[in-house]
């Protein structure tokens, strides 16, 4: 039984260990929501220009040193790349006790694997977010630990609500959602690049027919979100007979690309699976 306490978790200490692109996402993700505020954040980095400048732009208290950071914290959001997970938690490890959250981001890297460097007591909960809850439309999958209860799942979905969607479950799919959810913004940007070029292509000028392309991925999401109707009935909707969709959807069908992305996410969740070798 953990000593979580039921203070908001917007009320609690936050230290980020690796603040990276996706630590400071989450940073900045979490100040704009108001899910925390900044004097209540600490980040560290393995380089002080690094830090510098975090400080510099958002207010926050910064250190090099992984142990001073989370001793003053009540939460401990890990997000320092998996190879480093584990030296990082065995160098933190002293510092923990069963009063803390830890939170891991990290990729290939299992609940139990990172209970195994911590106490019995110290609670963690594995979160999977992804780079759009900087603009508060994320989707972070989460579970939690053999140590970790209710409370603690609670507090973890408290911070990453305000960032966009949260969805908890079972950590045997972890690494498919790392290749679909976490790695997927990725493949939609390539997609909104390539519908962008065909407006250029047909004479829009590159600003319109980004914005276009953008808002197009936008509206289909939440027309799937929202409404609920599976991707093909709404496509459908869309596709009039004998009309020019049609044509369009044939020539993506031709070039391979719903097999392309099944593809994609299979590549990304397979070298997910592989980041981290925990002996």
């Amino acid at each position: 039984m953990n000593e979580q306490t039921d203070e908001p978790a917007g009320a609690r200490r936050i230290a980020v260990l690796g603040a990276g692109k996706m630590g400071e996402t989450l940073i900045r993700g979490m100040l704009s929501a108001g899910a925390t505020s900044a004097d209540r954040i600490v980040a560290t980095a393995a380089h002080q220009p690094r830090l510098d400048d975090l400080a510099r732009r958002l207010d926050i208290a910064v250190t090099l040193d992984n142990r001073s950071a989370v001793a003053d914290a009540d939460v401990v959001l890990l997000c320092v790349k998996p190879q480093m997970g584990i030296s990082v938690l065995e160098e933190i490890s002293p510092e923990l006790r069963s009063s803390h959250l830890v939170i891991s981001i990290l990729a290939s890297l299992t609940t139990g694997a990172i209970e195994r460097r911590l106490s019995a007591s110290v609670p963690v909960v594995r979160a999977m977010p992804n780079t759009p809850a900087l603009v508060r439309a994320g989707m972070t999958a989460l579970c939690a630990g053999s140590h970790a209860g209710p409370d603690a799942l609670a507090t973890a979905a408290q911070l990453f609500e305000p960032l966009g969607r949260t969805l908890v479950i079972e950590e045997k799919h972890f690494d498919a959602v790392t290749g679909l959810s976490a790695s997927g913004p990725a493949f939609v940007y390539l997609m909104i690049e390539s519908l962008a070029d065909g407006g250029v292509k047909v004479g829009l000028p590159r600003g319109v027919a980004t914005e276009l392309a953008a808002q197009a991925c936008l509206g289909a999401a939440r027309m799937v979100l929202e409404t609920g109707a599976h991707p093909a009935l709404l496509k459908d909707e869309v596709t009039t007979p004998a009309g020019c969709t049609v044509d369009g959807l044939l020539q993506l069908e031709d070039g391979g690309v719903r097999v392309t992305l099944i593809k994609a996410v299979v590549e990304a969740r397979a070298r997910a699976s592989e980041l981290v070798q925990d002996d």
